[in-house]
């Protein structure tokens, strides 16, 4: 039961790395840093975007409409965080 628990606690923290590398990677594509014309940037931020935005949209739908704001990343590190805390308070 640990071992199904301790790979749990993995995918839960390859998505909080996919979800902070889609928030600075959003952010430097905004800012200017990087350009979308690049292959390899588009590549990344395709695939990221196909990947976060159907749980992105999922979590969206519960959240408060907010103009040039996504609060869908915060609040999916939030749920992460209390699942990673719910499991290791009750299982371990």
């Amino acid at each position: 039961m640990t071992s199904l628990f301790q790979i749990i606690s993995a995918l839960l923290n390859i998505l909080s790395f996919m979800v902070i590398f889609d928030v600075i990677l959003s952010l430097l594509i905004q800012l200017g840093f990087l350009d979308k014309r690049n292959q390899i940037v588009s590549q990344l931020w395709f695939s990221i975007r196909n990947i976060m935005e159907p749980i992105y949209s999922k979590l969206r739908t519960f959240l408060p409409n907010t103009v040039g704001f996504d609060l869908a990343p915060a609040a999916l590190l939030f749920i992460i965080f209390a699942v990673r805390v719910i499991i290791s308070n009750n299982f371990y």
